[in-house]
């Protein structure tokens, strides 16, 4: 806890079984009280390690997408109690000690959502993030920044914190099941005016970190000028969006369940397993 709020961690997993056990050692446990992590049927056995290590797990009983994990991973944390939601990538891509000041921004009353930032600093190039990936992400962030009336850094981060009334509020069931889920996050926190703030965070790019491919970026970045467009329009009063309404839709929880032990990892778990 910090000043007195639950804090989860909620991991949204796919193929993480190479760097999982590395992102857990660094994760704060004195201030973190929980640890959900939600498979999104993986090939690698992440969700028997996970249960290994001692986590609450959630599989999907299919492949359905990074947008679709997230709202899994919302959806239970608010569940279970949650005063302060903070999301890290289990691929050890960013720090899990920032966790504490991330997560001090939020339970401190000075922010509602908070993200950090691999673009603050020099630190991007240096931990090894592709230099075409860097440029994309510069050039977007600037579209965005103009379309949106904002001054981040950058949109496109995997490590953010959320006061739950945000995350309560948001219709994220609107949103799409895939990676531009981020984006229109972002844009529905802005839209509804959350008070969103950044701090500096290193970057490790190595093998067995996830990355997006060149052709998935291409529809990941033509998807974000889209979303920046479509906020412009609804600002502008010319687009009434389900992602902007306050009547946007509930997440269900048909599609996933608990394994909360390894005898849980039934037949239709070694199935995703196996793909």
């Amino acid at each position: 806890m910090l000043n007195g709020k639950k804090i989860i961690v909620v991991m949204p997993a796919y193929n993480a079984a190479l760097t999982l056990a590395r992102t857990l050692d660094e994760v704060p446990r004195d201030i973190v009280d929980e640890i959900l992590l939600v498979d999104d049927a993986s090939s690698d056995g992440t969700a028997a390690l996970a249960n290994e290590l001692g986590l609450r797990v959630y599989l999907h009983n299919s492949n359905f997408g990074y947008g679709r994990n997230q709202k899994t991973c919302y959806a239970e944390a608010l569940k279970h109690g949650a005063d302060i939601v903070v999301m890290l990538h289990p691929d050890y891509q960013y720090s899990p000690r920032l966790i504490v000041p991330i997560a001090s921004m939020i339970a401190y009353g000075e922010y509602d959502v908070a993200i950090a930032s691999r673009i603050l600093g020099k630190g991007a190039i240096k931990g090894g993030m592709p230099r075409y990936k860097y440029w994309a992400n510069r050039f977007l962030t600037l579209f965005q920044n103009i379309l949106m009336g904002q001054k981040l850094s950058e949109y496109h981060t995997g490590f953010r914190a959320f006061r739950r009334e945000v995350l309560e509020t948001l219709p994220l069931a609107e949103n799409s099941d895939d990676f531009v889920f981020d984006n229109q996050m972002l844009s529905q926190i802005m839209y509804f005016r959350y008070r969103l703030g950044e701090i500096s965070c290193p970057t490790r790019y190595f093998p067995e970190a996830s990355s997006i491919g060149f052709a998935r970026g291409i529809r990941y970045g033509t998807g974000v000028v889209l979303e920046s467009l479509r906020y412009r329009a609804a600002k502008l009063g010319l687009l009434r969006p389900r992602i902007f309404s306050s009547e946007g839709a509930a997440i269900v929880s048909s599609y996933y369940k608990e394994v909360s032990a390894a005898s849980d990892l039934t037949a239709e778990t070694k199935a995703a397993e196996r793909r």
